[in-house]
């Protein structure tokens, strides 16, 4: 478990630095140096003013279609990643079991638990870092995105249904919006656990609300695109997870 942690750790640490955060400000051009600018922000900011132009100048419509294509080339991956969840779910009950066995903390009994527990991931096939490596493989894009929106200027300059662009929304309605989709989208995702830990329900709240504070912030533009891409989420996760959302659903209906 430490070496997972660790591992984790070290490729966040790793993502943290490719992602450039402190050129968040620093408007992206062709003359942009590095490797994060040149092959991930710069050619996504291409892509947005691409759509932008043949669809009249219309930044907003543009960061529409940019955010579904991306959602679209990373969705293997996101079901991959939303299986791998599954199958750790599924051995929860026999893990708590071994946890029960092994509950002493010397040396000894700890590592009996190691090994015990590779066991069981061997026996049904599970990987515990499966569900990592997809995660980290999409970080760069979504966040290359993000910089490409925050780092093209000319979306600044554009407006779209009642909001600048480039400006907070004046209403409210798109932080709103982003706030109430990803509860949603996280409280489908939570669908069929029955083991849910407690950190898990707090998340479901505590996303949301750091999504709404971070959207009444940052110009409307990423707003937009995090509304998108949490509609797209919540129909994908209604394909993908149908069953269980309709067992929990008859499950609740029941009670």
């Amino acid at each position: 478990m430490k070496r997972r942690i660790f591992l984790i750790a070290g490729l966040v640490g790793i993502l943290a630095l490719l992602t450039g955060c402190t050129e968040v400000n620093v408007p992206i051009t062709s003359e942009s140096e590095g490797f994060w600018n040149s092959y991930i922000v710069y050619p996504l900011s291409q892509l947005i003013t691409y759509f932008a132009e043949i669809t009249g100048d219309n930044y907003g419509i543009s960061i529409v279609i940019v955010t579904l294509i991306i959602r679209l080339a990373i969705l293997p991956l996101m079901i991959k990643q939303m299986k791998s969840s599954k199958a750790m779910q599924a051995i929860q009950p026999e893990m708590q079991k071994l946890r029960e066995k092994y509950s002493s903390k010397d040396q000894q009994t700890q590592q009996k638990l190691q090994q015990e527990t590779m066991a069981l991931f061997q026996q049904h096939g599970v990987n515990p870092l499966a569900g990592c490596f997809p995660l980290i493989i999409q970080m760069p894009i979504l966040i290359g995105f993000y910089h490409a929106i925050m780092r093209t200027e000319e979306i600044a300059q554009h407006n779209f249904l009642w909001f600048d662009l480039g400006e907070r929304d004046p209403f409210f309605i798109l932080p709103l919006v982003a706030g109430v989709t990803t509860f949603i989208q996280q409280k489908m995702m939570m669908a069929g656990n029955a083991n849910q830990n407690p950190q898990m329900a707090m998340m479901l709240w505590l996303m949301p609300i750091m999504i709404v504070v971070f959207a009444i912030s940052f110009p409307a533009a990423l707003s937009l695109y995090w509304v998108v891409g949490n509609l797209f989420m919540i129909v994908q996760t209604y394909f993908v997870k149908g069953p269980e959302l309709k067992a929990a659903k008859d499950g609740g209906n029941k009670k």
